[in-house]
Order: structure tokens, then sequence, then C-alpha cells
């Protein structure tokens, strides 16, 4: 293999972004977690969900790196990591054709994930997911691009919490048993929210930029302060809420799930003192890796559960 497939391979591999990549599984490997001590547990659902999570979250990234190209967004005075199209490395014809290329491997994925867990389902559930399947992929493609894009207009923290934390969890447990159970709402909270905590700060890191970009996001609308108070909310708030979950619910051996919070409220200590938004770069990944731990060591537990009864 030349050098110079070799570097195009690793030019597309950055536009992917991979450092996105476990949070995005992390709310499918918690609601198949809680599969795993049921008899509707299936290898084949739990690998076609994290096939279909992995392709929506790289068609999101690369639909925003055109997205916020083309806006004019990425430019100089972006804090985080160069984008693909900005840098110039990849054309906006490229990205268009990687755009679409991911487009067909999600309705391929979905579709294959939708007949092998839902034929024996009601043709109501089919449809549902069908139009979630859809929805996500129009929420993947339109948070940075087009005129009303909802990212430019503070909807991306709705967004990341139902399709993250609500749909990510509560949908791929249905996928697996064709019911629901309500209180798999607080799992499905404490993911969610995460999921935001980390968008939001991404939204503080550049808050400067999406100012002078007209870029509307939550923390450029309710200012830097109100965002740090709204950042305490989410991870605390998480918290509780898986929490009351364990000790209603579960045995007490699931608390030893809540380690990664450990780190997370030192999280808060640095994001509270912090004065320079630059910074919170480095806070990303505490967040995601840690929301990505929480869910690895729920489904670890529920191993051990299973194994144990």
């Amino acid at each position: 293999m030349s050098a110079l497939i070799i570097t195009k391979i690793s030019i597309w591999i950055k536009a992917f972004r991979l450092r996105t990549l476990p949070l995005s599984l992390s709310g499918i490997i918690l609601g198949s977690a809680l599969v795993l001590n049921t008899e509707h547990w299936n290898l084949s659902i739990f690998i076609l969900s994290l096939s279909t999570t992995l392709c929506f979250q790289i068609l999101s990234n690369l639909a925003n790196d055109l997205g916020d190209h083309l806006k004019g967004t990425d430019n100089e005075n972006r804090v985080g990591p160069q984008r693909a199209v900005q840098s110039g490395k990849i054309s906006v014809k490229q990205m268009k054709t990687a755009v679409f290329i991911f487009i067909l491997l999600s309705v391929i994925s979905s579709l294959s994930l939708i007949y092998l867990s839902l034929f024996n389902a009601n043709l109501t559930i089919q449809i549902i997911y069908i139009f979630l399947a859809v929805f996500a992929i129009l929420a993947a493609l339109f948070y940075t691009l087009g005129k009303k894009a909802y990212g430019y207009f503070g909807f991306g923290d709705v967004f990341v919490f139902v399709f993250f934390g609500l749909i990510s969890v509560l949908g791929v447990f249905t996928l697996y048993t064709h019911f629901f159970m309500y209180q798999n709402l607080f799992p499905a909270i404490t993911i969610g929210l995460l999921s935001v905590a980390v968008l939001n700060l991404n939204n503080m890191r550049d808050i400067q930029n999406d100012k002078l970009s007209n870029k509307k996001t939550l923390v450029v609308q309710i200012g830097l302060k109100n965002a740090k108070k709204y950042h305490f909310f989410l991870i605390l708030t998480s918290f509780f809420s898986l929490l009351l979950y364990f000790l209603i619910f579960k045995s007490l051996v699931y608390l030893f799930v809540l380690i990664p919070f450990l780190r997370l409220f030192i999280h808060l200590k640095f994001v509270w003192k912090n004065k320079n938004e630059k910074e919170m770069d480095s806070q990303l990944k505490v967040v995601a890796l840690n929301t990505f731990f929480l869910a690895i060591l729920f489904i670890l537990v529920a191993i051990i559960q299973h194994q144990s009864n």
C-alpha cells in the first residue's frame, strides 16, 4: 500500500472523528445490558445495533464537518481540532459523496436491524422504528446542514438527549423485548444527560467563535456562567437518576457502576474554576470516556449477575 493511500485513509479516519464514537455506543451498550438477564438477549441484535449507531454517528460527524464549513463557522478562530473540509484535505464534493455513502450504510444497517429484531412484531412497532431510523438520519444531516440547521438555533441539546439517551437506551431494549419498562427511563436519562454534557462542553469551548458565526447554541444564548451551572445540573441529575434506579430496582452490587462519577465530580470542579474556554476541549474526552466506562461497567455487572443466577 503506497504512502499516498495510507495518508488518504488517515485523513478520512480523522474526519470520522473516532473520539466521538465511544459516547455514541454507550446507550446501546447500557440498553443491551438491561436485557442480559432475560431470555430476550440476542448477539446479532447487539452487533447490528452497534453498527447502526456507528453509521449514524459517522454520518453526523461528516455532515457537521460539511455544514460548519459551508456556513463559515469552521475558520481560523475555531478552537477545536481542525476539520477535514476546513483544512482542504477533503473537498466539498468528496465530503458530499461520503455523506451520501453513509446515508446508504445507515439505511442498510438500520433496516437490517429492524428486520432481524422486529420480524415477528406487529406492524405498528415496525413502522415506528422505520420512522425513527429516518428521523435519526435527518437529525444527523441537519444539525449543521441547511438554512434552518437546528444546531444553529440551540436545539442540539434536546436532540442529543433524545437520540443518545431515550432512543438509544429505551429503543434498543424494545428491539430485543418488544415491550417497554418505565424504570429504564432512569438509566436512559443518565446517558442522555451525560451526552448533553459533552455537547455543552463543546459549545462552551466554542462560545466566542459561535457568537461571531451567528451559531446560537444554548451556551451562546444563556452565557458562559449559566452554562457552567447548567453543566452541574446535567452531571448531578445524571448521577442521582442512576443512583435511584439502582437503589429501587437493582441489587447493591450495581453501585460499582457509579465509580466513573468520582472522576466526573473532579471534572465539575475544573469546569467551575476554569476561565479559559479553550481549555474545555481537554474535558470533552473526560466526560465521553467516563460515560463509556459507565456503560461498560454496567454490562459487566449484568454479566456477573447473570452468571451467578
